[in-house]
C-alpha cells in the first residue's frame, strides 16, 4: 500500500513540474509586424519631355512596347531634349497585358501626385471598344492630361478613348483598320480616316497600331528632332525609316 502512495505521490509531482516548466506563450511573440513598404517613383530628369504611357489590363504588347522603345532611346542622343518615359494606371498592381506580361505600373494616377505629362500615349487594350469606354476616372485622367499636354497620341484602338473623352471632335483621326467603320458608327461626327498608317493633327496623333506603333513614334520623333535624329532611332532598332515611303496624312502641325 505505501508502495502505491509513494509511486501516486512520484507522478503527481513530475506532473506538477512539467506544467510549471511549460510557459505560457506571450502575445508579443506571435504578432508578426506588417510594415507598409515604401513605394518607389522612378527618376524623372528635369528638361526632357515627360512621356506617359497609360496601361491597364489586357494592353497589347505591341502598341505599349513599340513607342515605349522608340522614345526611351531618344536618352541615347546627344543635344536633343530627350524623353523620360514611364508607366500610369489606376492601379499599383501589376496589371496583366493581353499577351500576358505582367508589368508594374510606374504611377497610380488614381492616388500618386503626378508629374507634368507632356505626352500622353494610349496604346489599344482589349476592351477599348465597349467596357474601358465606361471607365469614368480613366477618361476623366485623360481629359484632365489633354489640357496642358503637349502631344496626345494612341495607338490602335487607343483612339476610341480619345474619342470617348471628346478629344478627337475638331480633328481628324484613324485606327486599327478593320474596326474604322465601328468607330465610325459608334462617333458618327468624327472624321475617321482610311488608308493611313497615322494621322497628326494639331496636337493629336493617332495611327492604325500594330508593328506600324513604330513609324507613328518615329514620326513623331522626326517632327519634334529632325530627320536625322529619326534616322538614327530607327537604325538603333533596325527599322528602315523613309517618312515619305509611310502612308500617313498631316492635317495641322
Amino acid at each position: 500500500m505505501r508502495l502505491i502512495f509513494f509511486t501516486l505521490f512520484l507522478t503527481a509531482l513530475y506532473s506538477c513540474s512539467t506544467e510549471k516548466k511549460e510557459k505560457p506563450v506571450k502575445k508579443s511573440e506571435t504578432k508578426t509586424e506588417l510594415t507598409e513598404e515604401k513605394k518607389i517613383f522612378p527618376t524623372l530628369p528635369t528638361d526632357r519631355y515627360n512621356v506617359a504611357f497609360l496601361i491597364m489590363d489586357g494592353s497589347y504588347n505591341t502598341e505599349f512596347t513599340a513607342p515605349f522603345d522608340i522614345f526611351q532611346h531618344t536618352q541615347y542622343r546627344e543635344n536633343i531634349k530627350q524623353m523620360n518615359v514611364f508607366t500610369v494606371a489606376n492601379t499599383d498592381a501589376p496589371i496583366t497585358t493581353f499577351e500576358g506580361i505582367k508589368i508594374i505600373p510606374d504611377f497610380n494616377y488614381v492616388k500618386d501626385s503626378l508629374p507634368k505629362i507632356d505626352i500622353l500615349v494610349i496604346p489599344s487594350a482589349e476592351h477599348h471598344l465597349d467596357t474601358d469606354l465606361n471607365d469614368v476616372a480613366m477618361i476623366n485622367f485623360v481629359k484632365e492630361i489633354d489640357k496642358n499636354a503637349t502631344y496626345m497620341t494612341s495607338h490602335c484602338d487607343g483612339a476610341f478613348v480619345l474619342a470617348k473623352a471628346g478629344l478627337l471632335n475638331n480633328v481628324t483621326s484613324t485606327t486599327f483598320p478593320s474596326d474604322i467603320d465601328t468607330m465610325r458608327k459608334m462617333f458618327p461626327d468624327l472624321d475617321i480616316r482610311k488608308n493611313v498608317l497615322f494621322v497628326h493633327d494639331k496636337k493629336y496623333l493617332t495611327s492604325a497600331g500594330g508593328a506600324k506603333s513604330f513609324e507613328a513614334a518615329l514620326y513623331l520623333c522626326e517632327h519634334l528632332y529632325g530627320a536625322e535624329i529619326a534616322k538614327s532611332l530607327a537604325k538603333g532598332l533596325v527599322i528602315d525609316w523613309k517618312l515619305d515611303e509611310v502612308p500617313h496624312l498631316i492635317i495641322s502641325k
